[in-house]
């Protein structure tokens, strides 16, 4: 109550303004940081540790959200941590296994704002996603701290949907699932010098489940290090897709990965149950689709994967050097991948 009554009246108040939250700690339930607001910019300063309510009966789609609102930053000093205790809530989670799941809340959402900045802040064993944007425009996030087991289900680290103008920069991610994850109807993402691992990797996706979908397209991502996690780049579609859509003008160069299970992969057969059917070829059109200068080691055989559904189109491979540590080297495994090959390859490509 004293948070959101702080946050009223920063909110109603005109100017710049700050809201600080002083060193301590502090339990919180959901909680829900809503605009317009009068003031022309406000500032969420946390010098201390929001720690999450574990009775999940408490809890909607989200534990803290920032929704509608202009001109806001959110930043942490002396070590902030948001703290979603999602130990306790893991064992409930039955999304992995099951499609019509009860879904956990996210740690942090940001729906509907625009010209925000996150930084300077560390996220620790979120229920479900640590932080979620939503609906976005124009958002940065910077020296993001992100850490779960590696054991814990859906615990993304950051999650893009039907945003745009996204930066992501100078940020950690340690996880139970997609470090980075770009949902559909986004654009603009712009993603720099990330640490992943241990997680799932860098995803776009998955897309092709639902009606309606948007596309996604103009993404560009550099300069990531993964270390350990089940995939590096990788897209993901489902087959049977109610609409059709496009993912394309994606660029993934100067990676570094370590010991992955799938450095490079196109997925449009992706289904992570086991009833699958494969009725009908993703709806999802892939295309202009480059991965450069992408190097180190591969931790299973086949280290490009490239599996298409509708064939893609304008996929490019330029300098890739992956090095697969046991008996028979690595090699690449394609599916109407019409790929393009630019420079060295290790794995050889495709015949």
């Amino acid at each position: 109550m004293a948070l959101m009554a702080a946050w009223k009246a920063a909110c109603g108040a005109s100017g710049t303004v700050t809201l600080l939250i002083p060193p301590g700690t502090y339990y919180i339930g959901p909680t829900k940081f809503h605009g317009p607001c009068k003031a022309s910019a406000i500032t969420f300063l946390l010098q201390g540790t929001l720690k999450a309510a574990t009775d999940l009966r408490r809890f909607g789609n989200d534990w803290i959200e920032f929704g509608w609102v202009k001109d806001l930053t959110v930043a942490g000093q002396n070590n902030a941590i948001i703290n979603g205790q999602g130990a306790a809530s893991w064992p409930f989670n039955k999304c992995p296994i099951r499609k019509d799941c009860k879904v956990l809340p996210i740690s942090v959402l940001f729906v509907n704002n625009q010209n925000t900045v996150v930084r300077d802040i560390k996220s620790v064993n979120s229920k479900f996603f640590h932080i979620a944007l939503l609906q976005s425009k124009n958002m940065k996030l910077i020296n993001i701290q992100i850490n779960a087991p590696e054991n814990s289900p859906n615990t993304d680290g950051i999650h893009i949907e039907r945003s745009t103008g996204v930066v992501i920069s100078d940020t950690r991610i340690s996880t139970g699932d997609d470090c980075i994850s770009i949902g559909q109807g986004s654009d603009n993402i712009d993603i720099a010098r990330v640490h992943c691992g241990p997680g799932h990797g860098m995803s776009i996706g998955s897309l092709g489940r639902y009606v309606d979908e948007g596309d996604v397209t103009r993404v560009h991502v550099r300069n990531m290090t993964f270390v350990g996690t089940m995939n590096g780049v990788r897209i993901k579609t489902w087959e049977n897709s109610p609409t059709k859509s496009l993912a394309a003008h994606m660029l993934f160069e100067n990676m570094v990965m370590k010991d992955v299970q799938n450095p490079i992969i196109i997925d449009q057969k992706y289904c992570p149950y086991y009833d699958c059917e494969h009725k009908h070829v993703s709806g999802v059109t892939l295309k202009d689709i480059t991965f450069k200068n992408i190097k180190g080691t591969s931790s299973m055989p086949v280290a490009v994967l490239l599996r298409c559904g509708v064939p893609c189109q304008g996929v490019v491979l330029q300098d890739v050097d992956l090095k697969y540590m046991g008996e028979g080297g690595s090699s690449s495994k394609c599916e109407n991948a019409m790929a393009t090959y630019v420079g060295y390859q290790h794995p050889e490509p495709c015949a």
